[in-house]
């Protein structure tokens, strides 16, 4: 997170921000849910682990495997009194492939802003953003199969369909930005605006 930790993305109605230690309380409240555990495909930890976490993503993301760990939008904050929906972020590998591979991790965690397209929002913003500024050719995202609002975003962003694991209970999905996605992308987000935090 090193190269980002100070960068905010303002979209319409998402605002992207570094993921700190003042969100990790919400994030750890959000976590007991056993729904968002199943969606997530996530194990529930302490409050110190989270912070743990937190820690780790943001001190150790320039390690050599794990080239960037985009943490921009470890909470999309609405406009409306700086409401915290959701959390965001980019996974970046230069070692794993020939080209810059990037997963998209998004959860919205406020059930009554679900559905609504903040995550969608996000999620381009956050893709807008890799494209530019990390040079991210492929985007990968690993969805539980029962996830279908997920599954349906995903699709409609111009993912494709390339691996279901059964034993995981898993589907991946799969955007390989060629000159025609980039511009897609870039149009989809021409509104964004990067701030410092």
């Amino acid at each position: 997170m090193k190269i980002n930790q100070n960068t905010v993305l303002q979209g319409q109605r998402v605002t992207l921000v570094p993921y700190t230690a003042a969100h990790v309380p919400r994030y750890h409240e959000w976590m007991q849910s056993e729904e968002l555990q199943r969606l997530t495909a996530s194990e529930p930890l302490s409050l110190e682990q989270e912070y743990e976490m937190q820690r780790s993503w943001r001190d150790d993301a320039d390690s050599e495997d794990l080239k960037r760990f985009l943490r921009v939008g470890g909470s999309g904050a609405l406009g409306m009194g700086g409401l915290i929906i959701s959390s965001s972020s980019l996974l970046t590998c230069r070692n794993c492939c020939s080209s810059v591979y990037c997963m998209p991790l998004i959860s919205s965690f406020e059930p009554s802003y679900r559905g609504r397209g903040f995550g969608k929002e996000a999620t381009l913003m956050m893709m807008s953003y890799g494209v530019r500024n990390l040079g991210i050719t492929t985007f990968e995202a690993k969805i539980g199969q029962e996830n279908e609002a997920s599954i349906c975003m995903f699709k409609k962003l111009h993912f494709k369909e390339v691996a279901v694991n059964s034993v995981f209970q898993e589907v991946t999905l799969r955007l390989n930005v060629s000159d025609q996605e980039r511009r897609w992308l870039l149009e989809q987000t021409d509104h964004v605006e990067e701030k410092s935090y």
